[in-house]
């Protein structure tokens, strides 16, 4: 059998001929290709704007700067993610507090989050940053409103999520990133999410003001519109002998302390060639997860598993097991490279630092114990994805 994934890309001939002729255009980078891709997801996800990035964190530490983290600031996550969920506030110099997950779902608790919040002054915390960690859209209309009780902002950390949702109290989908319950939410196209474009994020939001100054922020802070400028006429043209509004084509004006986190124009254009395609593939990733859920019902060996859930984007398939050391070593040797998402952040040397240590967050280090993550991607086979379950169950039963 040959080497099975946990995750991989899937380019096809008209991704690379989108590609080719974006690398034989005039444009490598900042160019039309960029607002097309920005519009194309905007669309799709079913929000007002999209800002694209360099990558997913890129578009973390946007967001961050975009609300104004300051130094102390504390923001609430959880611990099972990415350690950029968490570090985006570092960056700013905020104070990351975890809060820990529900076990039923491996998403951030609620009912831990709000304890953080009833256990300290209003005003303590300035936002939190839920993560639909796996693909499992985090209810944001419940978070919508204890965020506003304690006038709380919220990044939805959706890297695992384009095309998820929840079903609001209405009975309505809410798909992940459209704007309707957090400020800003956020997305990467790493290989081996659902939409591969390379590197690359993108940051989603409804709010006009904050999309600004997100395209301010990923130039260096600077902005070439005339309507921006604040300097007087004369100054810009570098003469006093100007009529009206007559500003000279090379002026720019640096308002602000940004960054370089533009996206290219050859991996806009893969981006948007997969977004074509990203209804089929979340269709397979949700057919596979049926599978496993149906063949690992009922096993004893098996202490929870990602399940069949509505809305559930799927970028992982996650079992708790038994021996999970013992499993991920055996399937290796099977030519099966499974994962480990993830060891909780908290017990990362850099923010055990801070004072945070091992039994802290108990339902999340219990979970890292036994969790891993199984081969999922649209072009697994049916064959690839048997032999993947009868080696799982020869560990255990042979």
């Amino acid at each position: 059998m040959k080497a099975i994934p946990y995750g991989r890309q899937n380019i096809t001939q008209e991704d690379i001929d989108t590609v080719v002729d974006t690398l034989k255009s005039d444009y490598l980078t900042q160019g039309p290709k960029i607002k097309e891709f920005e519009e194309a997801f905007a669309k799709y996800i079913g929000c007002k704007y999209a800002v694209a990035v360099a990558n997913g964190t890129a578009a973390l530490h946007l967001c961050a700067l975009a609300l104004d983290i300051k130094e102390g600031d504390k923001v609430i996550t959880p611990p099972i993610t990415f350690a950029a969920s968490s570090n985006c506030v570092r960056y700013c110099g905020g104070e990351v507090v975890f809060a820990d997950i529900n076990p039923d779902t491996y998403l951030i608790d609620i009912n831990n989050v709000r304890k953080l919040l009833e256990g300290s002054p209003k005003g303590t915390y300035k936002g939190i940053v839920p993560v639909d960690f796996a693909g499992r859209a985090v209810n944001l209309e419940e978070f919508r409103k204890l965020a506003d009780e304690y006038n709380l902002w919220i990044i939805e950390d959706a890297c695992h999520a384009p095309g998820g949702y929840f079903v609001d109290s209405k009975g309505e989908k809410q798909f992940c990133g459209n704007g309707k319950f957090a400020e800003l939410a956020i997305f990467s196209f790493h290989p081996v999410k659902h939409i591969a474009a390379g590197e690359g994020g993108m940051i989603t939001t409804n709010n006009k003001d904050l999309y600004e100054k997100l395209l301010i922020l990923r130039t260096h802070g600077i902005v070439k519109s005339n309507d921006a400028y604040k300097n007087t006429i004369e100054f810009a043209a570098g003469t006093s002998d100007v009529k009206g509004n007559d500003y000279p084509n090379w002026y720019m004006e640096m308002q602000m302390l940004g960054f370089n986190y533009r996206l290219t124009d050859f991996q806009a254009a893969l981006g948007t060639s997969q977004l074509k395609r990203a209804d089929e593939g979340l269709a397979r990733r949700r057919e596979i997860a049926a599978v496993y859920e149906k063949a690992f019902n009922g096993k004893n060996y098996i202490k929870g598993q990602s399940g069949a859930v509505e809305g559930h984007a799927y970028h992982l398939y996650i079992i708790e097991a038994e021996n999970r050391l013992g499993l991920y070593n055996y399937l290796r040797g099977k030519n099966i490279f499974a994962q480990i998402h993830y060891i909780p952040t908290h017990l990362m040397p850099y923010y055990k630092s801070f004072g945070w240590k091992e039994g802290d967050m108990p339902l999340s280090e219990n979970y890292y114990r036994h969790c891993i993550s199984l081969p999922m991607y649209p072009t697994l086979s049916s064959d690839e994805q048997q032999y993947v379950i009868d080696c799982i169950n020869s560990f255990y039963e042979s």
